[in-house]
């Protein structure tokens, strides 16, 4: 196993959005926060011979650290075409040997249908809500990832520990790990004053099969 600086390096080739969306907030997952989360999901045994699925995969970024990491298979879900494209060209620029699926969908209603006996991992990096209009935009992402996961990784804004227990508890799962992470955003939208700016973020991993216990 590559240690998770290895795993960051080899995911700084991964190309970000070229038109990116305010309305869909598309930011570009950094590549030492990608390698953080995937990396506590290989030590959990999330990855290796599991089909792992990135919802809202953007260019790749999750979805390709879990390639590089031994997943049975790949699926990147996004309704941008776009950067699916890049996606694809992404994954050439990494060389990841695991089966890449990029499907064209609404990755909270993923055109998936996991067969019983094949475990599937959910990674994502949701929307956050910051938009007017798309207050609470991680609740689809986290009611879609408890359909078809048996565990999912999945990122927010700060302070949403709370929320995210109890929209688990409610949807029959349970968080067993959480970890504060940091996302530098570039400036990529007019309204951004600052050339980059750090935000604080959080990162989660759910148990929606019935028998995870939390840390607490």
């Amino acid at each position: 196993m590559s240690t998770r600086r290895a795993l960051a390096q080899q995911l700084g080739v991964v190309a970000g959005f070229d038109s990116p969306s305010v309305e869909l907030e598309q930011y570009p997952t950094p590549p030492e926060v990608a390698a953080s989360l995937v990396h506590v999901a290989d030590m959990e045994d999330d990855v290796a011979d599991r089909t792992v699925v990135d919802l809202g995969t953007g260019t790749g970024m999750l979805a390709l650290g879990a390639a590089l990491r031994g997943a049975t298979r790949v699926v990147g879900v996004d309704l941008d075409r776009e950067a699916l494209d890049t996606a694809r060209e992404n994954e050439r620029r990494v060389g990841a040997r695991t089966d890449i699926h990029w499907v064209a969908g609404d990755a909270t209603r993923p055109p998936l249908c996991p067969a019983e006996d094949d475990p599937v991992t959910v990674v994502m990096n949701p929307p956050f809500g910051a938009q007017r209009g798309n207050e609470h935009a991680d609740r689809a992402f986290l009611a879609a990832a408890s359909g078809v996961a048996d565990v999912s990784y999945s990122i927010h804004n700060a302070g949403s520990q709370e929320f995210v227990e109890s929209f688990a508890a409610d949807h029959g799962g349970a968080v067993t790990h959480a970890f504060a992470v940091e996302l530098d955003l570039d400036r990529q939208f007019p309204f951004h004053e600052e050339e980059s700016k750090p935000i604080d973020a959080e990162a989660y991993r759910i148990d929606w099969t019935g028998d995870g216990a939390s840390d607490d």
